[in-house]
């Protein structure tokens, strides 16, 4: 049964408290659309997702069917119960205005990037920047070369295509749809994608 679904735009912040038990699907609408994340126990927003732990617990930098989401504590806050793409990011980080014009070049400081829409969102939860740890970017295809160096490249997604993670806890989910220009990460076009929650 589904309790919620809906188009979070081009660019822009989302969030909603998942309930334990329930599933979040994000349908990448147009295909090549990242889409960054963060995830926070709803009862006590200090305990949080942690890469760090998050990738020691399951020996893997990228995420897919049968990762397991884990908490600044280690314990468990969503699993992924699904994924038609195949591999997620755990390392890229969030686009922000600062890291655009050291990337980009100082024209691009006035764009908008996912470190504000994270604070614009979860200053609705009473979340500010030291709120903010390192994300989740789904849907982004962030190689690893031989040398240990990174590449942000043209996604691996495709229009339709969905990943569902199960709450194991109430879970408290901040989302960016990621306004970035500067690179292929959205295919240099920001689109929309779906959230949709069934119980």
């Amino acid at each position: 049964m589904s309790v919620l679904d809906v188009i979070v735009e081009a660019r822009a912040p989302w969030s909603a408290v998942i309930r334990r038990g329930q599933v979040l699907t994000i349908e990448d609408l147009k295909g090549n659309q990242a889409v960054d994340c963060l995830l926070y126990n709803a009862d006590d927003t200090s305990e949080r997702y942690s890469a760090p732990d998050t990738i020691a617990a399951q020996g893997n930098i990228f995420l897919t069917t049968g990762s397991v989401l884990r908490s600044s504590e280690g314990r468990p806050l969503m699993t992924v119960i699904a994924d038609e793409v195949g591999r997620h990011d755990t390392v890229g980080g969030a686009c922000s205005r600062e890291s655009n014009t050291l990337r980009y070049g100082h024209h691009t400081k006035h764009q908008h990037a996912c470190v504000e829409n994270f604070l614009i969102e979860g200053s609705r939860w009473g979340l500010g920047k030291r709120d903010l740890v390192s994300n989740i970017n789904w849907y982004m295809n962030v190689p690893v070369d031989p040398d240990g160096s990174l590449g942000i490249v043209d996604g691996i997604s495709a229009p339709g295509l969905t990943v569902s993670l199960r709450a194991e806890m109430d879970v408290l989910v901040l989302v960016s749809n990621c306004p970035q220009i500067n690179n292929p990460c959205n295919g240099f076009d920001p689109t929309p994608v779906r959230m949709v929650v069934t119980q």
